[in-house]
């Protein structure tokens, strides 16, 4: 008899429980964030360049969102942004009241079959970016290196943030697909770590987007003080004395390597939501961070952090991430032993 109850209480639990995630997925997209904190996860430690922006964004978002819901800056680093994007896919709640900015690198991650990651780019929703920033490697001044050409014979030390960042996945790319003489040195945790570490001696420079560099260290790439030895993309930075790495191609193999991964930059500062996510809360995250990126008061906040806006929308997220999906495994395998 005791079973009997027990079977026909756990039966009306879960009817209970269907009916009210069903009266949950009822509703618009105007009445679900009416008076929600929306968990906005980012996939670095508190002072880095992608926490400095999902701080940003989110002071000015909730004017722009239906129902004006306020946002709540968690951050959760690990494995190099890893930790972050296996939570949102696999553990996260799917009704859009759960969003983050996870590291434009980890879609190429995922593409090569990095054994941690655990979730499929495709699955996520992506909302947008705020920025799309060039890739560069620079050093100190006074370095045994200055200049790309040099780093042929001399050998310099870049720091690591964490296995799968991308300032830890450049200098075995670029050291073992062009000969570049670059010793990559683990242990930092983050590019803020790592660029403290420049800043004592202990390590050269590192890799990272130039955004970061410059609002890290202001003025110190036009003064001298910081030398960028190259660019990752395929046309060099206007305004900066420096090549971009493809003129050190030698064939189209090596060619199309860069080019995959340059393509990691064009993801900017990408902002995603769980799988599932209900379409309309989709839309509404991504029309409402259009708005937020136009907003002359959040133009203004950005400007005095010495941030670019470079906006992409989630479809064109959506575009990238097919063309990469597209590339030949036989490319995407040489490019994986590479950057081990």
């Amino acid at each position: 008899m005791k079973a009997v109850v027990a079977g026909i209480a756990g039966a009306v639990t879960l009817v209970a429980a269907a009916c009210c995630f069903s009266s949950v997925q009822a509703q618009t997209a105007q009445e679900f964030y009416q008076g929600k904190q929306i968990r906005f996860i980012v996939s670095t430690a508190a002072g880095g360049d992608y926490d400095q922006w999902s701080r940003l964004v989110t002071r000015h978002w909730p004017r722009h969102m239906p129902g004006a819901p306020s946002f709540i800056v968690q951050n959760m680093p690990g494995a190099g942004g890893i930790v972050m994007a296996n939570h949102l896919f696999n553990q996260a709640p799917r009704d859009g009241g759960t969003i983050g900015m996870i590291g434009r690198n980890l879609p190429l991650q995922a593409v090569m079959g990095d054994k941690n990651v655990r979730f499929d780019p495709a699955k996520l929703n992506w909302i947008g970016s705020p920025e799309v920033s060039n890739y560069v490697c620079a050093v100190m001044a006074g370095s045994p290196a200055e200049r790309a050409e040099q780093l042929f014979d001399t050998e310099i030390l870049l720091g690591g943030a964490g296995a799968g960042t991308g300032t830890s996945t450049m200098p075995p790319l670029f050291s073992k697909l062009l000969g570049m003489k670059l010793k990559l040195v683990e242990g930092y945790g983050s590019s803020t770590a790592a660029s403290l570490a420049m800043e004592r001696r202990e390590i050269h420079g590192l890799c990272q987007s130039i955004t970061s560099l410059r609002a890290g260290r202001p003025g110190w790439i036009e003064s001298g003080k910081i030398k960028v030895l190259f660019n990752t993309e395929r046309q060099p930075i206007p305004g900066i004395d420096a090549p971009t790495i493809f003129i050190f191609a030698k064939t189209e193999e090596q060619r199309r390597i860069l080019t995959l991964f340059a393509s990691t930059s064009e993801f900017g500062r990408p902002i995603v939501a769980p799988p599932d996510t209900p379409a309309d809360r989709v839309a509404a995250l991504r029309r409402s961070l259009d708005a937020t990126l136009a907003d002359p008061d959040f133009l203004a906040d950005a400007a005095k952090s010495k941030l670019s806006v470079t906006p992409i929308k989630g479809e064109e997220l959506d575009g990238l991430l097919k063309d990469m999906t597209g590339t030949s495994p036989e490319i995407i395998a040489k490019m994986q032993g590479m950057m081990k």
